[in-house]
């Protein structure tokens, strides 16, 4: 009498096993009857690989946000700054406050959209492709590669092409790193983007307008230009730092916060005074200051 032939096993996974065995496989299938591990490392790797491409489904999805939101904000920053070129060319807005209102509103809006992208490792990668272009785009017509007369009179002092590779590019540079060092959860970096852009911003186009005393030891900064930069890059710094603890990325604890706020305000406004633009941009020095003090006070928490 023939042997009876052993049953497969009668789980789902031996299921995938049991298929209709074509006559290729006929010499392959008495080896897994008789070598039952072989059969049973087959049947594993099923789920391993089901488990894996399941796996790959929130990665993709990542990448998609990550990627519509690169794309997303790098159209508004764009579109920020050519409304202002529009507006400078119309001579609707005058080239100073123009220059110094695209310096406020790119590193609010920048910051603003971080919560855009997701919370992978990666992300702050993706954000930084922003200002890595934004730096290529003024490297080029800095250099001459291209020309751009109204991207020259909206972000420049005196309409010149070469101010491109100063004060905008040390801008975007510090951009670049504070995304990349510090972001989103990191007090530091939004503290220090707070006061180069809203501080440092306001100072100028309130100090043109207002600032007739000037100060004793610097005559191109002026008393309401130093108290503007004070007031608006503290009042910024804690918007932001609500705005983000509220996301829930740091954790804000206002009794201890407000007191250091101030130093670091204090800070920033010291050395925006110091008459020292000629050798340092204020787009360097006044993040640099800023992180320092805010590494200080903060740490790694907005405690």
């Amino acid at each position: 009498m023939a042997a009876a032939r052993p049953a497969l096993p009668s789980s789902p996974t031996s299921l995938l096993l049991s298929r209709s065995i074509s006559a290729p496989d006929l010499a392959v299938a008495p080896a897994l009857r008789r070598n039952r591990p072989t059969r049973w490392v087959v049947a594993a790797a099923v789920p391993a690989v089901a488990g894996a491409l399941a796996a790959s489904a929130p990665v993709g999805a990542t990448l998609l946000r990550d990627g519509g939101a690169t794309l997303l904000v790098t159209a508004g920053a764009y579109s920020l700054v050519r409304a202002f070129d529009a507006l400078t060319e119309r001579r609707l807005v005058q080239q100073s406050l123009s220059r110094k209102v695209v310096h406020v509103l790119s590193g609010v809006f920048f910051m603003a959209s971080w919560p855009l992208f997701s919370n992978s490792t990666g992300a702050r990668f993706f954000a930084a492709v922003v200002p890595f272009l934004n730096s290529v785009r003024l490297l080029t017509y800095g250099l001459g590669f291209y020309s751009d007369e109204a991207l020259v009179k909206s972000v420049t002092r005196e309409g010149k092409r070469e101010e491109l590779l100063r004060g905008p590019l040390y801008y975007v540079i510090v951009l670049l790193i504070i995304v990349l060092v510090f972001w989103r959860d990191s007090p530091i970096g939004i503290v220090s983007l707070s006061m180069m852009s809203g501080g440092d911003g306001f100072a100028d186009i309130v100090g043109r307008r207002f600032g007739s005393l000037k100060l004793p030891f610097n005559d191109k900064k002026s008393w309401v230009g130093s108290a503007a930069m004070f007031i608006s890059g503290f009042l910024l710094s804690a918007l932001m730092l609500s705005y983000f603890s509220w996301l829930g990325y740091i954790r804000v604890s206002w009794d201890q916060a407000i007191g250091k706020l101030v130093l670091v305000a204090l800070a920033a406004t010291v050395v925006e005074c110091i008459p020292v633009t000629d050798v340092v941009d204020d787009n360097i020095s006044v993040p640099l200051a800023t992180m320092l003090v805010a590494f200080l006070l903060f740490g790694n928490t907005a405690n």
